[in-house]
């Protein structure tokens, strides 16, 4: 699959693969500060962003389609940051091409299996006959009976685009339920990889816990982990400045 992408910035390959619900537009801002020092490729995951609809849809091969665009941009030595979801198969990708990886960068997840939390989400979403609304305001307050947090449904109504035919889901929510299970999955379960990794994660954040850093340190042998402080899921965008100096060290420390 053909990956819809964002480029910016010279030197260095530098892969961002966003997390569930987002796209590249989520880290424009921190492609920006990275393309400083590096060529900054901010893809959108199948089902996500402007990238292509699927019906099918599993770490695999949105591995495989990250493999695809670096073929494509003849990247063969990069480094590659992964939230969340993004993380996962950054990780995977890392296991199908461990020689094209230069470091690694993921954040807020482990390879382990987690379990359904955003199922009510996309129900939420899915329910709202979006021809009855004429405005992101209206959407909101109807997503806010389902949603309460109206953090996650700005997080959500990034998603939300206009047309000449009204509003639309840019996602692809029915192709996202469909295979939510297998994007929960475990990664990299028999893979022993050595690249240079930093795992960063929020101290409140519940998604990597100390469980989850034996894990990964028996399939990253050279992990390093950084706890961002006062930071949950969302670290890149609760404390932005905290962790840009975290990232750029990693990726600047020969």
């Amino acid at each position: 699959m053909k990956l819809h992408y964002q480029e910016s910035g010279e030197g260095r390959p530098l892969l961002i693969i966003h997390g569930l619900f987002g796209s590249a537009d989520n880290w424009r801002s921190m492609a920006k500060y990275f393309a400083r020092f590096y060529r900054v490729i901010s893809v959108d995951l199948r089902n996500h962003g402007r990238s292509p609809h699927s019906d099918e849809q599993d770490f695999m091969l949105m591995a495989q389609d990250i493999e695809s665009l670096c073929r494509e941009l003849s990247l063969n030595k990069v480094h590659v940051l992964g939230h969340s979801l993004g993380g996962k198969v950054a990780m995977q990708f890392a296991a199908l091409q461990p020689q094209w990886l230069d470091k690694l960068v993921v954040v807020d997840i482990s390879p382990r299996q987690y379990f359904s939390e955003h199922t009510p989400l996309m129900d939420a979403m899915m329910a709202l006959d979006l021809d009855q609304y004429n405005s992101r305001k209206q959407v909101d307050e109807a997503l806010a009976h389902d949603i309460k947090d109206p953090g996650v449904r700005q997080f959500l109504l990034m998603n939300l685009q206009s047309s000449d035919a009204g509003l639309y889901w840019r996602i692809n929510l029915p192709g996202l339920k469909a295979n939510y299970r297998n994007l929960m999955a475990p990664v990299c379960e028999q893979q022993i990889l050595s690249m240079p990794s930093l795992f960063v994660y929020g101290a409140l954040s519940e998604y990597v816990t100390e469980d989850d850093r034996q894990l990964i340190q028996q399939h990253f042998t050279a992990a390093a982990f950084s706890a961002i402080d006062k930071a949950g899921h969302w670290v890149h965008a609760e404390k932005p400045q905290r962790f840009k100096q975290v990232v750029e060290e990693f990726l600047r420390n020969d």
